[in-house]
């Protein structure tokens, strides 16, 4: 008969996704979350004693099995055999935006960036990394964009006061005419604005979806 902390382990190789505390206790029938987090404590000592590849980090609300810190220059050499999709640098940069400022509409990325980040929201909206939060109260209403908890998976954080600390603060110009001006010239081409659909990551989706 395997232990609560053999199944717990079982549970944290089976999942794709961060195993929270309450899914654990529902699986294991616990009493409650915090027997759950006990268990996670008991497979992590022994993880740490045996010096094992594996460890178990705390993700997103979350727990998860990954490898030691230690090994990456090993998984570094076995990546760099595979094809993988990265975000370019613009995508970087307007998800590095979205991080420390959200929620923030479009213009306000646009504004620091400098350039149209239309497309670039768009493919992070497709890989589920932001999200709409809800509409800007400025003319035209623009769209507010917030991380997922899909953000917090793939850069390894448990919640946002994790994020790297920078000096001094964000600061995003002045927009009198928030999005004004491109609301008007649709209308008079009988246009649509552009952010018409929440998207694929749009608020109806769910974070962990």
């Amino acid at each position: 008969m395997p232990s609560p902390v053999d199944v717990v382990e079982a549970l944290l190789f089976a999942s794709d996704a961060p195993l929270e505390p309450e899914r654990i206790r529902e699986v294991l029938e616990l009493e409650n979350a915090a027997a759950a987090r006990a268990l996670v404590d008991e497979l992590r000592a022994r993880y740490e004693s045996d010096q094992r590849a594996l460890t178990i980090t705390e993700v997103a609300g979350g727990y998860r099995m990954v490898t030691r810190p230690e090994l990456a220059p090993w998984l570094v050499r076995l990546a760099r055999a595979r094809t993988r999709v990265r975000l370019s640098r613009a995508s970087l940069e307007a998800l590095a935006i979205v991080a420390y400022k959200q929620p923030a509409s479009r213009p306000e990325i646009d504004a620091v960036r400098g350039v149209n980040s239309e497309g670039v929201l768009e493919s992070l909206m497709e890989r589920r990394l932001v999200r709409i939060a809800g509409r800007k109260e400025a003319p035209g209403r623009p769209f507010l964009y917030e991380t997922t908890r899909e953000f917090l998976i793939a850069f390894g954080l448990r919640d946002l006061g994790d994020l790297p600390k920078v000096e001094g603060e964000l600061v995003v110009p002045d927009l009198p005419g928030e999005a004004a001006e491109p609301a008007a010239e649709s209308a008079q081409h009988g246009e649509a604005p552009a952010e018409q659909s929440p998207g694929p990551g749009g608020p109806h989706v769910p974070a962990g979806s």
